[in-house]
């Protein structure tokens, strides 16, 4: 092989290289893990309107949010979560049925991430005669503020909450991954 030829391969294995190392560094991911147990969330406003199709059939438009205390708050890329802000649409027969929305992460230094979210809700009645939901589903980061508005990646969520509005009961468990894009 001639000396040229060589010089050639090297540079041009050298590029290749450095573009699949400088495209991997730019999608590291970063698992995150967030439990709501301790986290005082209520409902700021909902709207639910029944329809008159079948008995028990609400579609209803919500707003919550839930505030972390100090030794709870989830840190994303070196950032605390201290709010977590859910809007959404519910259309529930007895208490089953699909919730979807958007959700606003606040951090400590007031930048903001947001995702969608998508799930499905069952509910039950506990010994109480209350009822209690649980909504299993997905959320997908859409970006966000400052040097969140290139993050993306995913959560996989369980919620439970209180039926009722004035109960304040939210807890959610979410695990997922996210990265930004370059």
């Amino acid at each position: 092989m001639s000396q040229q030829l060589l010089s050639r391969v090297l540079v041009a294995s050298g590029i290749f290289v450095g573009l699949l190392s400088g495209s991997g560094f730019a999608q590291e991911k970063h698992p995150i893990a967030i439990s709501g147990e301790g986290v005082k969330s209520r409902y700021v406003q909902q709207l639910a309107i029944d329809v008159d199709d079948v008995a028990g059939h609400q579609v209803r438009v919500l707003e919550n949010v839930r505030i972390f205390p100090v030794d709870k708050q989830p840190i994303v890329d070196g950032e605390r979560i201290v709010e977590w802000w859910s809007r959404g649409l519910s259309n529930y027969i007895g208490g089953v049925g699909p919730v979807w929305g958007y959700n606003t992460w606040i951090t400590d230094k007031g930048n903001k991430i947001f995702f969608e979210f998508s799930a499905t809700v069952e509910s039950q009645a506990t010994e109480t005669g209350s009822k209690r939901g649980t909504s299993h589903g997905t959320s997908r980061f859409v970006g966000g503020t400052g040097r969140f508005s290139k993050i993306r990646g995913h959560l996989v969520d369980v919620t439970k909450f209180d039926t009722d509005p004035k109960a304040g009961y939210v807890v959610a468990e979410s695990r997922g991954e996210y990265w930004f894009e370059q």
